[in-house]
């Protein structure tokens, strides 16, 4: 007679749902050509699965050696990225015809308030960022009102230093295997 139990292993994952979808994150911001500021974003569903993913980036299909890249605001806005580059956030949201209400959104960067317009209007419940570097700034404090007012969460995602250590140790074991 067998041992019922005999495959039977307690196993589980490496990362809970928000580190998961927030290296998604990172990942796509790796995509990004910006040369000061790299953002990525993911939308998830209520059942963890991935609806959309972006980066800042400039429009699809133009030439973008005839855009700036620089962000020198001393020029005007038609000489600067600010006029031209869609935020990870935007092309998340432009990248998806499915309904975003009670979705969330993972992104690198805390969104400015053009973005929190978008996601409010698309009834996104949360938004899990990972740094808020520009927190002082007119854009992100009028995205957290607008997210206050229409009671979208948000919170900051602080990775452990643990979780990049296994990060680097599956990427090695990965890299063996080649």
């Amino acid at each position: 007679m067998t041992d019922q139990n005999i495959n039977f292993i307690d196993v589980k994952s490496s990362l809970n749902w928000d580190e998961y979808f927030m290296l998604q994150a990172m990942i796509a911001s790796f995509k990004s050509k910006d040369p000061a500021t790299k953002v990525g974003c993911v939308i998830v569903d209520e059942n963890n699965h991935q609806v959309s993913m972006g980066y800042n980036g400039m429009l699809a299909g133009i030439d973008e050696s005839k855009l700036p890249w620089g962000k020198n605001t001393d020029v005007p806005l038609e000489f600067q990225k600010y006029g031209y580059v869609v935020h990870s956030e935007a092309n998340a949201i432009l990248h998806t015809s499915k309904s975003l209400e009670n979705c969330k959104i993972y992104v690198t960067l805390f969104p400015c308030n053009e973005c929190a317009k978008l996601i409010v209007s698309k009834k996104v419940k949360e938004v899990i960022y990972l740094s808020d570097k520009h927190r002082e700034s007119e854009g992100p404090r009028m995205a957290k009102k607008l997210f206050e007012l229409s009671k979208v969460k948000y919170k900051n995602l602080v990775p452990s230093p643990k979780l990049f250590e296994k990060l680097n140790l599956h990427f090695n074991q990965l890299m063996e295997n080649l």
